[in-house]
């Protein structure tokens, strides 16, 4: 099996994760968050066209295979099992997370949030998650935060959400793996 870098149909990908790694970095230290401490669960794209998505889906499934496709909030979202993992910053991320497009625009086609994992479970999540972020952070200018709870339509697990967004990069908070995720849907 291929590698990212490999896959014509994936070329765009590969030229955005620089621009990508950079406005992440630069986020995580406004958020005084070092990224080397977590678990990076897995990256996430988005894009507007749903030809977008499948050139997208096409060339990943060259380099991944594809772990789960499930619809959340009317769209399909497909994860995909990279065989080399991608390297963001300092993190190792080997999971993709393709949605399809919404109603939703985004600033940006390609690489959009990481999501890290906060080991614990949902008792007490959202305040384990906004501790992690610095208080001066949190009430800067542009700062967004979102509380959400997602759910695949055979998910057992919950799995709330924190996100934090500063309109061109965003971080996710969450209890469980996708992996965890997805075994809950099998069991």
């Amino acid at each position: 099996m291929l590698n990212m870098k490999e896959v014509a149909g994936l070329a765009d990908l590969v030229n955005d994760m620089p621009r990508f790694v950079e406005a992440l970095s630069g986020f995580a230290d406004k958020l005084q968050l070092d990224l080397s401490a977590y678990h990076a669960d897995h990256i996430s794209l988005r894009c507007h066209q749903n030809t977008t998505a499948e050139r997208w889906r096409e060339g990943l499934a060259q380099c991944a295979t594809l772990l789960n496709e499930t619809e959340i909030n009317g769209r399909p979202i497909c994860l995909f099992s990279l065989n080399t993992p991608l390297s963001v910053g300092p993190l190792s991320i080997d999971l993709v997370e393709l949605p399809y497009p919404g109603e939703k625009r985004y600033p940006h086609e390609g690489w959009e949030h990481i999501e890290l994992v906060l080991s614990g479970g949902e008792e007490g999540f959202y305040v384990r998650a906004l501790a992690q972020l610095a208080d001066e952070a949190l009430v800067a200018p542009g700062m967004k935060l979102k509380q959400s709870s997602p759910k695949g339509e055979h998910e057992r697990l919950p799995n709330p959400t924190l996100a934090i967004t500063d309109g061109t990069v965003t971080i996710k908070f969450h209890p469980h793996s996708l992996r965890d995720i997805v075994a809950s849907e099998r069991d």
